[in-house]
């Protein structure tokens, strides 16, 4: 029988730079992720899972999250809340050069939710590392969100890059879900399972 997943729930730079900054987020909208980041963390503190809240920081002078500005300053909403561990980190990947590591061990911890900013980004460099160290991953694809780009490689919306993402993500990397059904494996303890590449691009073909 399997076990209950020990999870920890990694709120990644809910910060004022893609509310009220230089990034703001397009897809989802935040007036749809951010209830729905309060919901995770509000449902993960009820059941006894861990809060990670995590901020990036970027030297003074940055156009982006530089140390110490407003937009470096977490959501008013977010620093509401009192977090079981709270993480600044220089780099997009949340164990770079940071204790996540460390204090996932010391707690035993092997699933790994993830929620906040960017889709593309941070949230996906700590999925392939938490992937890769052999955690669980879920990715609340309705409390995250993304941005357009446009540069020598190309061009894509934010809905496209969060759709690609978020189909690469449960392909092989994470148990890609709404914020809703986590809610109800929360409450179950019950794991959530990503598919795998074979069946993905199988699905894929056979819809032609």
């Amino acid at each position: 029988m399997p076990t209950s997943p020990r999870r920890a729930l990694i709120v990644i730079d809910v910060q004022n730079e893609y509310f009220t900054g230089n990034l703001p987020i397009e897809y989802p909208p935040v007036d749809i992720s951010l209830p729905n980041i309060l919901k995770a963390i509000e449902t993960a503190q009820a059941a006894g899972v861990p809060v990670v809240v995590v901020q990036h920081d970027a030297p003074e002078g940055s156009p982006i999250f530089a140390k110490g500005s407003q937009s470096w300053q977490l959501h008013p909403a977010i620093a509401a809340i009192q977090p079981d561990h709270h993480i600044n980190k220089p780099l997009a990947d949340v164990f770079a050069g940071t204790d996540l590591a460390q204090w996932l061990s010391a707690r035993d911890i092997d699933t790994l939710t993830v929620v906040g900013y960017m889709t593309h980004n941070c949230n996906a460099s700590t999925i392939f590392h938490a992937a890769h160290e052999g955690f669980k991953v879920e990715f609340l694809s309705d409390a995250t969100g993304a941005l357009p780009y446009e540069n020598a490689a190309g061009k894509a919306s934010a809905e496209e890059i969060h759709r690609v993402f978020s189909t690469v993500f449960h392909s092989n990397f994470a148990a890609v879900v709404t914020t809703q059904h986590w809610l109800s494996a929360v409450h179950e303890s019950r794991g959530l399972e990503p598919d795998n590449v074979y069946l993905s691009n199988l699905t894929a073909r056979a819809a032609g």
